[in-house]
């Protein structure tokens, strides 16, 4: 099949989509709505994958250049015949593929675009609306975002929750034990945004790290909440325990897994999180928000461990009471490691999408 996949930049994310689809013998296109403003992917595009030059794909996405962008993408759809478009997420990429008038459409959900950007404006929930009742096809990582998209009008016979996963080989155990460190190490690779929530874990750390000094944070990627995240840190007089790391490639990242002790993810919107999975893949208990996509996860005492959305005085409790059983932490990790194995195989879910290719393009010819 001839597929466009079209998506708002280039990320991580991007990268394993458009190699599963050129492994699964497809032609594919790549379509950018922006520029990398966003997480870049520092590997090059995935060999035999078409990248297309239009109108977007330069700067950010502007409202006021819709209806351009919409005419645009019209024509790339004449000039490249794909037998199926492949996009999200819905209020950008979505959008655009379904004003454009091409059929068939799988929709896919970025988790953020139906937890939070469908908040954002009167506007929105019905441009959410309008996307999934022209869509052929939905797909997300979590049952929480499933269930959204069945609510603004998603045809229920026409879905499917696989997480997006993670490559189980590179992202393992570490084989031996660590030699000796310093201090009970802590981790957290979301980005420093709002709906991340890492300022929480900023003052939960500060509660921490004045009551043990054996505790150490090491934050990697960055974001708008920089210059916030280090005046906590250093009001709080525990700058010099954290560990700032930057950006990290997908080559480096399990070396930092291994670091650690505990992961920690207090993200107040989510989908399935990738870098929930590659922690429980690498065998640390998780400790995160209690929102509903990290519960299809995390379980309490078994994998790691669960705290109140925003509540800075609960995260606080719960790293104390990880340092305090450091006994349990190997066979929580254990346990991770077996739940990825079961559902966070990236290689066998990937297989879930190949299947709704041939479901759709079937379809189309008929």
């Amino acid at each position: 099949m001839r597929i466009l996949y079209f998506s708002l930049g280039y990320s991580t994310h991007d990268y394993r989509f458009l190699k599963a689809i050129s492994d699964g013998g497809h032609e594919v296109y790549f379509v950018q709505l922006e520029g990398n403003q966003r997480q870049v992917e520092s590997r090059a595009i995935p060999e035999n994958v078409n990248q297309v030059i239009w109108k977007g794909g330069r700067e950010p996405f502007r409202w006021s250049k819709l209806f351009s962008l919409i005419s645009d993408f019209r024509r790339l759809t004449r000039e490249i015949k794909p037998d199926l478009i492949h996009a999200g997420p819905i209020q950008t990429c979505g959008l655009v593929t379904v004003a454009s008038g091409f059929r068939p459409i799988l929709t896919m959900s970025w988790g953020f675009d139906l937890m939070d950007d469908v908040h954002k404006n009167i506007f929105m929930p019905l441009i959410t609306r309008y996307v999934l009742r022209h869509s052929d096809f939905f797909t997300s990582d979590a049952n929480v975002t499933k269930d959204k998209a069945l609510a603004y009008g998603m045809n229920p016979d026409n879905t499917i929750v696989f997480p997006w996963g993670v490559d189980l080989e590179h992202f393992s155990q570490k084989k031996e034990e660590r030699g000796k460190k310093e201090g009970f190490v802590l981790f957290c690779n979301r980005s420093w945004e709002e709906r991340y929530g890492v300022d929480v874990l900023a003052k939960a750390f500060v509660q921490v790290a004045q009551q043990r000094d054996d505790v150490r944070l090491i934050l990697l990627n960055g974001g708008s909440q920089g210059a916030k995240l280090r005046q906590i840190f250093q009001r709080g007089g525990v700058d010099e325990f954290v560990t700032y790391g930057g950006q990290i490639s997908q080559n480096d990242l399990p070396n930092w897994y291994h670091q650690a002790d505990v992961y920690i993810s207090p993200s107040h919107v989510d989908g399935s999180s990738v870098s929930l999975m590659e922690a429980l893949a690498c065998g640390l208990p998780c400790l995160v928000s209690d929102i509903p996509a990290n519960k299809e996860w995390v379980f309490e005492n078994d994998n790691g461990w669960l705290f109140r959305d925003g509540d800075v005085n609960h995260l606080a409790e719960k790293i104390l009471m990880a340092l305090n059983q450091p006994e349990k932490l190997h066979q929580m990790g254990q346990a991770g490691r077996r739940s990825a194995e079961k559902r966070a195989d990236w290689k066998k879910n990937a297989e879930a999408l190949m299947n709704i290719y041939r479901s759709l393009g079937e379809k189309n010819v008929k």
